[in-house]
């Protein structure tokens, strides 16, 4: 009996030295997984770190020009001033084709006293209203003729530029605007300026 006893102290003491053991290998493995967590979260927290760096770095490296490059738009291209300017202009020559200038006044009173130096006292009537004051008329009707020619070509140009220009850039609605006025105040002077120097429209007093 004795030695039973003995043998199953003996079991049992070794069986709670296995546990104990298991136990032991248990902890140790979890510590180790634990340990082994902690370093690649470390590992990772170190690369975005260096991603950061490298990062801070090329940027402190860049030149701040390239920010500006990059602020602007490069579909915005032109601004448009010109395109603006440009039909201004063909507006007020448009104008001036229909109001008259200080040129053609110029102009005309030259002629006016070019018709006076040639033509003689005794000349008759017709010629010296002609000499005197139809070819000052004409004179008059064809600088506004040219001023209407230029405001039409210019509005021409500005309507159509677009098309030659960036596709992504639309023109203004104002500067097609003005174009369109300009272009046809260009054709009515144009018309007008045609009429009065052929003598259709406001022609020379009859003498007969």
């Amino acid at each position: 009996m004795g030695t039973t006893t003995a043998d199953e102290t003996g079991a049992a003491t070794g069986a709670e030295a296995t546990t104990d053991e298991e136990k032991v290998s248990v902890t140790k493995s979890a510590d180790e997984a634990t340990e082994a967590g902690t370093e690649r979260a470390e590992s990772a927290e170190s690369a975005e770190d260096a991603r950061a760096d490298g990062t801070d770095a090329a940027l402190d490296a860049r030149d701040p020009e390239d920010d500006v490059h990059l602020a602007e738009d490069p579909a915005e291209g032109p601004s448009g001033v010109g395109q603006g300017a440009a039909a201004v202009v063909s507006a007020v020559l448009g104008l001036v084709s229909l109001t008259g200038g200080w040129i053609g006044t110029v102009a005309a009173a030259r002629e006016t006293l070019v018709g006076q130096l040639r033509t003689s006292s005794n000349a008759s009537v017709a010629t010296q209203v002609k000499e005197v004051y139809g070819d000052a008329w004409q004179t008059t009707a064809l600088w506004a003729g040219a001023f209407a020619l230029a405001a039409l070509i210019t509005g021409v140009v500005v309507i159509v530029r677009p098309a030659f220009g960036a596709p992504g850039r639309p023109q203004a609605p104002w500067i097609k605007s003005v174009a369109w006025a300009g272009v046809a105040l260009g054709v009515i002077g144009l018309l007008l300026a045609v009429l009065k120097y052929s003598d259709a429209l406001l022609g020379l007093p009859s003498t007969g």
